[in-house]
């Protein structure tokens, strides 16, 4: 099938090599002048981006309209039927504090969701913040914090109007519905202090790293009561759910660290509850005087939980609560006042356990269906047998359930709802196992028509991301069936880098170990077509971030595998990024792909996969690149090198097409209808590689 291009050459971004020696060896880059010298200018302000970078990347967003611009309609046709989908004047179920009970919904037509509050018994609504009037001045508009103090007189929220992530935050009156005058610029955490005025937040620095805490008391200034001096270590602030301790993290992707605060005195310096080691990860509970400690030390891969009295949280006085087991990952804990309840996954199936405290009696949550979601949603208050959980398949819509711990039933609080209709008995939720090149087997959840035949005709999306022990859920997404109702096979590759089967399904992917990701997602599609669910040269593979790390190496490997290759926001400059320590998020990630930088071992591993510089002259399927002018976390410069590259090395034999966000960041547009724009373009650019366009 002929991928159709418009009249005209593809853009050619202009030739500046720049060549650096690390270890001894020569790294060329004719396109790192696509990175701004004043990048951190642009995150905050994208009229600051140079001339001739805004000229190369509105040329690509031209020709990737042209290429597209045959499936205008068929867009058209998709954002209708997607948008159809959506309940117009949908709600969430309310979630009840003390007298009051909170929620939000939408309004018919609206892009932003109304908060809102009651009575517990459903009387009085209240409006405390309304989204689209908020929104109305911005083009990009997308909340961060909504939280309400414990006394039910404020409401903290936070917002980011160009999608650089630097939250600006405002403390607004429920009463009167006014807005103090005080902005807090930069907030990247937030939690309130027990007399419901004062607050804790952290602060993002010009690098974006959430580095310090600070203790905010009305019309004082801030005072700083923790720093981190580790540029690879990140802070996030959480509360017990009694409200009375505020706890500070501190981690990086294999290394915690936890400080303790009573929430009503945050001028004494933080509780220690462990000193950081490499390698060690945990989190920590706060129940009354005990704190229940989810731990990998000793040698607990998937986790064990440990109890210890908050007056001397050190290890040695650590108690053995819930022992490892090498097949079941802890994903979570959550303590109510009386009872732990925690999310387990085993064989990339999830479970609920609850666990009365007193006497240790344990029960389980589970369902029966092949492949499924399920999660915990705690809600606020501390003193309730309520437990409320999620649950959704591939076929089945979302469910939200409410579980009395005490009598152990569960009644439905809520559906969703899809207005346009949907009879799951249409479908078939298949859970797979393919065969990797190593002997391990690889979980692949698979939804298709029930009426599509087996017969290696069918095209089929393959999404995998594969990275940061971040599992892939089995849940439902309205938006597949657009492709799964016109033919396709929507597969969700449990690769390793994920922690579907354990930690030991991420841990065996760092460093070295990272070829198993690319290996185990290529093994699955060429097991896909052996099973005849598709056919080599029919897979749309699509991946996003780390995930567009997957695209770009894949496609380097296995090209011929593919149909078409979307790649949204990917991090596929993997040897430059690492390479560059003053970028948000490097330091951090040296313990997941290696430091360049210090070992020449680790250079020459991030060297023979970094999909940029691995670019070959072989034939490759059509590319589509989608990426965000002020993203923090994957600069818009890595897709835009990429897509120079792959012109360049190729000859322009290879459709290619870059799309730029020239107004926001690594999730694209916000508004729930505006972004199922991007939804349509990039389902349009499959079933064009699939020639059902």
């Amino acid at each position: 099938m002929t991928f159709k291009l418009p009249h005209g050459p593809a853009p050619r971004a202009e030739i500046r090599p720049l060549t650096s020696i690390h270890h001894g060896i020569e790294l060329s880059d004719n396109y790192a002048w696509l990175k701004a010298d004043n990048w951190r200018d642009v995150m905050r302000d994208p009229d600051q981006l140079p001339a001739d970078i805004r000229a190369y990347l509105e040329a690509e967003n031209t020709y990737y309209e042209a290429a597209m611009e045959d499936t205008k309609s068929l867009q058209d046709e998709l954002f209708d039927e997607l948008k159809a989908r959506v309940k117009q004047d949908d709600s969430t179920v309310p979630s009840p504090d003390g007298a009051y009970a909170y929620a939000s919904k939408y309004n018919e037509g609206d892009e932003y969701p109304i908060f809102t509050r009651t009575h517990r018994d459903g009387s009085n609504e209240e409006v405390l913040f309304d989204g689209p009037v908020e929104a109305k001045e911005h083009e990009y508009f997308a909340l961060g914090l909504m939280s309400h103090s414990s006394d039910h007189k404020r409401l903290a929220w936070s917002v980011d109007t160009n999608g650089s992530e630097f939250h600006h935050l405002k403390i607004r009156d429920i009463a009167t519905g006014k807005d103090g005058t005080e902005t807090v610029s930069d907030v990247g955490g937030f939690q309130w202090c027990a007399d419901n005025e004062s607050f804790a937040y952290v602060h993002v620095d010009q690098d974006h790293r959430p580095n310090k805490v600070f203790f905010k008391r009305p019309g004082e200034d801030a005072k700083l009561i923790y720093e981190e001096s580790d540029a690879r270590f990140y802070v996030g602030l959480g509360k017990s759910l009694d409200g009375k301790y505020i706890t500070i993290h501190t981690g990086q992707n294999d290394e915690d660290e936890v400080y303790l605060l009573p929430s009503d005195n945050l001028d004494q310096a933080p509780q220690l509850v462990a000193p950081r080691r490499a390698g060690h990860e945990y989190d920590v509970e706060v129940h009354g005087q005990t704190l229940y400690i989810t731990t990998n030390s000793n040698g607990a891969a998937n986790y064990r939980v440990v109890t210890a009295e908050i007056n001397d949280p050190r290890e040695e006085n650590w108690q053995e609560l819930i022992p490892h087991r090498d097949e079941v990952l802890i994903v979570s804990v959550a303590l109510f006042k009386n009872y732990m309840v925690r999310l387990e996954r085993e064989n990339a199936l999830p479970r609920i356990v609850i666990r009365e405290l007193v006497t240790g009696v344990e029960h389980a949550i589970a369902f029966e269906e092949e492949a499924y979601s399920l999660g915990m949603m705690p809600g606020y208050e501390f003193d309730t047998a309520t437990l409320r959980f999620g649950y959704s398949s591939p076929s089945t819509p979302s469910q939200v359930w409410d579980y009395d711990m005490n009598t152990r039933t569960r009644v439905l609080r809520k559906e969703q709802e899809i207005p346009s209709g949907h009879d799951s008995s249409n479908y078939v939720v298949r859970r797979l196992q393919a065969p990797a090149r190593d002997g391990e087997l690889v979980p692949l959840t698979v939804l298709h028509r029930k009426d599509m035949p087996l017969d290696g005709s069918a095209p089929c999306l393959l999404y995998g991301y594969g990275s940061y022990g971040a599992g892939m859920t089995a849940g439902f997404a309205t938006n597949r069936l657009s492709l799964v109702d016109r033919g396709f096979v929507y597969v969700t590759a449990h690769i390793r880098g994920g922690d579907e089967k354990g930690r030991h399904w991420y841990e065996q992917t760092k460093k070295a170990g990272k070829h198993k990701t690319f290996d185990d997602f290529i093994d699955s599609g060429r097991y896909l077509a052996q099973q005849g669910f598709t056919s080599q040269g029919s897979i749309i593979a699509m991946g996003g971030s780390a995930g567009g790390l997957l695209m770009g190496a894949v496609v380097n490997q296995a090209p011929e595998l593919f149909s078409g290759i979307i790649a949204q926001v990917p991090f596929v400059d993997v040897l430059n990024t690492m390479l560059d320590a003053s970028l948000p998020l490097t330091p951090g990630e040296w313990s997941q792909w290696g430091n360049p930088i210090e070992s020449m071992q680790e250079y020459e591993i991030i060297a023979s996969y970094s999909p940029y510089d691995n670019i070959s002259p072989q034939a490759y399927p059509p590319i589509f690149a989608l990426s965000g002018l002020t993203d923090p976390r994957v600069q818009y410069w890595e897709p835009s090198k990429w897509v120079a590259r792959l012109r360049e090395v190729t000859q322009g034999a290879s459709p290619v097409l870059l799309k730029t966000n020239m107004g926001s960041g690594h999730f694209g547009k916000t508004g729930r209808f505006a972004y199922l724009e991007e939804v349509a373009l990039v389902y349009a650019f499959a079933l064009k590689c699939a020639g059902k366009a």
